[in-house]
């Protein structure tokens, strides 16, 4: 059986406060400063700032407003049905939002919007997979892992980046 491949942990500072990037040779995890469940770093997991520059410089260029879709490699270890909502996540364009619903008719699971609320929640990668992008089908912002408040600062940003863009 091959070893388990230790994780690797580094802080970006954001404008949402400092985030928990872990992972080895892609993105395991990012975890909010406010989040209910903590994330690590765990007793084996060991400090390495340097190996997430390329996924820190991407974090910074998205909270600049000059990036709109990430490219980093990432690991999904959830469900076969939570992968495909994450891997959807991907999907929905920079700035824009869609609904619980909207996404289960998209990955072909119509009647399945609670199940995709339940794995838009188990969602390890915040940002970099936009589960913020997700609302309530009457537009209410839903809970959100790091809190409402930054589901509503990281929606305003998109937002805020494509009224900029329109505008040039």
């Amino acid at each position: 059986m091959p070893q388990a491949t230790k994780l690797r942990y580094g802080y970006f500072d954001s404008p949402i406060g400092p985030l928990l990037v872990a992972g080895a040779d892609q993105l395991h995890l990012i975890g909010f400063p406010t989040e209910r469940r903590t994330k690590g770093p765990r007793a084996d997991w060991h400090r390495d700032d340097a190996l997430f520059a390329h996924a820190f410089a991407q974090l910074a260029a998205y909270f600049a407003g000059e990036l709109t879709r990430f490219d980093l490699p990432l690991r999904f270890a959830g469900t076969a049905f939570q992968n495909k909502v994450w891997t959807a996540l991907c999907d929905i364009p920079f700035g824009e939002t869609t609904s619980y619903g909207t996404l289960a008719a998209r990955i072909g699971k119509p009647t399945a919007s609670r199940a995709v609320g339940g794995a838009n929640g188990a969602n390890p990668l915040p940002i970099v997979v936009p589960c913020h992008r997700v609302i309530g089908a009457d537009k209410s912002l839903t809970g959100f892992g790091g809190g409402v408040e930054i589901k509503q600062f990281l929606l305003a940003h998109e937002h805020g980046v494509c009224m900029d863009e329109a505008l040039r």
